[in-house]
């Protein structure tokens, strides 16, 4: 499992409160500039404190300012973090002031935090959720990387960093921390996946990337494409018929839950590379397309961070891997194909290939798990992002509950979702005059013809879609990632699980 993480992740360990006497530093600080005993300790001269006086720094949440070689002291470094108003931090909160902290250690190795706030408690919950920023803001991929350049962002890592956590509880932290180390694992899995070539991670090497999840204890079943021909997946072997490489579906399953119980199930888009065949994209930003399985990532980094924290639920994971290229064997606007669920579909365009992929994906793992709900996640459009730009994923379901349930779950990680509409009007934009429905709709509403799309294979079970195409490839930078690959959808499905479907 080691090759799936990256190799130079920073080692945390969690120690009572006292003052290091070595290192980079860093202490916490409330609003107006307030520090607790524990931080002042480190600063016996005050040289901090007058620096902070100096530099205006107030310490609201996410706000720095340091002193180099500080006198009096013999640590190399002093930071002091904003912590902002005490009463108002909770997980998102503490998860970014460990990034931040994170981030002002700059390439230190010997890393001290000081985890204590003037006039309020802080928790093993709390020190858990700033250990997770640390870990999801170390995160870089450069194992392609051979020379050192002169950029300290791209520099790759001599050494892996220590952090030492000082808090009021270390062994309660270190507890805590063992479920929130394992969804930052599966966060770094899923940015892993996604930030690789395309010619090093094509759907045989993803579903070899998969079967190593039974390591943590996922059930891994790979279908080739011989056996999804007899389950008669026409829609995505559609797709992948253009493309040397082969096609897989990729199921995992955790059974943490109680015997029998009805499984929830995720199903992720994972085409490798997006072409987007005949109907080929323009050249600009072509590159890109090698994060079109954003979806399959954060099924499957989800999938991990379920089995590592030893989830009280029984869940489903399921992938469709495929490769979208044109050559003379590929799909060509105007087919009709079947899909396993035996409706006929005409592709009218062969860009729009993720549906074909995600419907037969869908249809599987309802008809052979009948699960209580299924949520899919797709890099499905570009309109979702012309809707709600990249800041929000859009969220269409035929569930209520369901829906309200993602959507706190994405407030509460900060892995947030606007919820789009659907309905007849929209629906009767997809059908076909030769076939039982085209896989475009139009110009106008696209996210939302291609969420009427999936809706006509997932029948009565409760179902939520996720276009994550602005959230999950080149979506801002946050002070828990710096990475192009987010990794979203892994946390938010984390705590959707965790809040709602655990015995």
């Amino acid at each position: 499992m080691q090759d799936l993480l990256m190799a130079l992740r920073p080692t945390i360990r969690f120690a009572p409160l006292d003052c290091p006497q070595t290192g980079t530093v860093l202490v916490l600080a409330g609003e107006g500039a307030t520090f607790s005993e524990a931080a002042k300790s480190c600063d016996p001269s005050g040289v901090l404190t007058r620096a902070a006086k100096i530099a205006e720094f107030e310490g609201k949440l996410a706000s720095t300012v340091e002193v180099i070689a500080p006198e009096g002291a013999s640590v190399d470094r002093l930071v002091a973090i904003g912590a902002g108003k005490t009463d108002k931090l909770d997980e998102i909160a503490w998860s970014r002031i460990g990034g931040v902290a994170m981030a002002a250690a700059r390439r230190a190795t010997e890393i001290v935090v000081i985890a204590d706030l003037p006039d309020a408690s802080v928790s093993a919950a709390d020190i858990a959720g700033l250990a997770q920023g640390v870990l999801l803001r170390s995160y870089t991929f450069d194992k392609y990387k051979t020379k050192k350049t002169d950029d300290a962002e791209s520099k790759p890592a001599d050494k892996a960093a220590t952090i030492t956590i000082h808090c009021a509880d270390p062994a309660a932290a270190e507890q805590a921390f063992t479920s929130a180390q394992a969804v930052a694992d599966g966060v770094i899995l899923a940015r892993d996946l996604v930030n690789e070539p395309a010619n090093l991670l094509g759907p045989v090497e993803f579903a070899d990337k998969i079967q190593a999840l039974s390591e943590v204890g996922v059930e891994v079943e790979i279908l080739t494409e011989t056996e999804m021909t007899k389950l008669g997946m026409g829609a995505l072997l559609g797709v992948a018929q253009g493309s040397v490489r082969p096609p897989r579906l990729a199921i995992m399953r955790w059974n943490g839950g109680a015997e029998g119980e009805q499984p929830v199930a995720f199903i992720g888009k994972g085409v490798t590379f997006d072409s987007g065949g005949i109907s080929i994209k323009p050249a600009a930003g072509m590159e890109d397309m090698k994060g079109d399985m954003g979806g399959a990532a954060a099924v499957t980094g989800l999938m991990h961070a379920l089995a590592a924290r030893k989830s009280k639920a029984n869940v489903i994971g399921i992938v469709g891997l495929v490769e979208n290229m044109l050559d003379g064997n590929a799909q060509r606007p105007g087919d009709i194909v079947t899909s396993m669920s035996g409706q006929t579909i005409e592709v009218l365009n062969t860009d729009a290939e993720g549906r074909l992929v995600l419907c037969d994906a869908l249809w599987y793992a309802k008809e052979t798990y009948k699960p209580r709900f299924m949520v899919n996640l797709a890099t499905l459009t570009g309109a979702i992002m012309v809707a709600l730009g990249q800041h929000h994923a859009g969220l269409f379901s035929n569930n209520d509950e369901l829906s309200e349930r993602l959507t706190a779950a994405g407030l509460a990680t900060a892995e947030k979702l606007w919820r789009m509409p659907l309905g007849p009007e929209y629906d009767k934009l997809i059908d076909s005059k030769n076939a039982d429905m085209k896989n475009i709709g139009g110009r106008f509403g696209g996210a939302i013809t291609a969420a009427q799309f999936l809706q006509r294979f997932v029948g009565d079970t409760p179902w939520a879609h996720l276009d994550i195409a602005g959230t999950a490839m080149g979506s801002p930078a946050t002070d828990i990632s710096q990475s192009w690959a987010s990794g979203f959808g892994v946390r938010l499905l984390d705590r959707l699980v965790r809040d709602n479907y655990e015995a």
